[in-house]
């Protein structure tokens, strides 16, 4: 079917698609390319505020984006694996948390320490508040006496994380959620 060019209203025949608008005179097709430039203006002024964002982060925003991406990880490295407090097994695509054994908001230097942090159902973590005298057993029974006492002697060391430091352990969990 003939269709009608929105600038000359000459019929012409579509080449690629019925949604075609313009026949293939030179002035129709610039006509065209002017109307499709905002895309590409919207597209730059993506660009450009992903840019401004990412410049006025703070190292709390990087912090919680590390958090994510970590909180993540642990979920993949533990999958398939028994909740570390109660033993319920955790299936592949039901929810269960990262839960650390010293709290995030207690022991700040521990909330990125993998030996800290396992995977925990919900009921543990959240409803019996991380479930930690079972926990602890739970630890044991995993890894051994040796691992808990190693754990716990790091509970006392401070560690303040720089934003570029933050920024290298971000790539490198994504990077390890990318791997197989």
């Amino acid at each position: 079917r003939m269709k009608k060019c929105k600038n000359c209203g000459e019929r012409f025949d579509p080449r690629f698609t019925t949604l075609e608008k313009y026949c293939w005179n030179p002035d129709c097709k610039t006509i065209e390319a002017l109307e499709k430039l905002p895309k590409a203006k919207k597209a730059q002024w993506r660009a450009t505020k992903k840019r401004m964002i990412e410049k006025t982060k703070t190292l709390s925003d990087y912090k919680k984006e590390l958090q994510k991406v970590f909180n993540a990880w642990i979920r993949k490295r533990d999958a398939g694996r028994t909740c570390i407090s109660c033993d319920k097994l955790l299936r592949p695509g039901s929810k269960y948390d990262a839960g650390h054994y010293f709290p995030r908001g207690s022991f700040p230097s521990l909330s990125f320490e993998p030996t800290n942090c396992h995977s925990q159902c919900v009921e543990c973590n959240q409803h019996k508040h991380g479930n930690l005298i079972e926990y602890r057993i739970g630890l044991i029974k995993r890894y051994g006496e040796k691992y808990v006492d190693e754990l716990e002697s790091k509970r006392n060391d401070f560690q303040k994380f720089t934003i570029q430091e933050i920024k290298d352990f971000i790539e490198f969990y994504k990077a390890e959620l990318k791997k197989d």
